[in-house]
């Protein structure tokens, strides 16, 4: 546990894969402060947890993570057009393209209205 709480250590382990954004800073953060209880360890903590709630504010006001989510889901549907209708016309695909990226755009117009909390 020790070897976890070095500055080096503090680094890798936030490149922990499959963890969300910003959660191996805070746990890592928080776990230096809790066996420190040290001033400098307090200030990163506060640190890291302010980025995690600007980053979270800036996504609730711009709406990029659900504009990221719905080009996926826009992306994913062509894709799957593409691999179930392999013999698919140049103008059926146009086609399938264009209706897909319509509700793509009508998906991000809606964020618009939508209340932010």
């Amino acid at each position: 546990m020790v070897l976890c709480l070095r500055k080096t250590a503090f680094y890798s382990l936030t490149k922990i894969p499959g963890m969300k954004d910003g959660l191996p800073h805070l746990k890592v953060a928080l776990l230096r402060w809790l066996s420190s209880q040290s001033e400098p360890d307090r200030k990163t903590l506060a640190a890291v947890t302010g980025v995690q709630v600007g980053r979270e504010l800036l996504n609730r006001i711009t709406g990029q993570d659900k504009v990221d989510a719905f080009k996926r889901d826009c992306i994913l549907s062509i894709s799957e057009y593409l691999k179930e209708n392999p013999r698919a016309s140049q103008a059926q695909i146009n086609a399938e393209v264009e209706k897909n990226v319509l509700v793509f755009a009508a998906r991000v117009k809606a964020l618009e209205t939508a209340p932010l909390f």
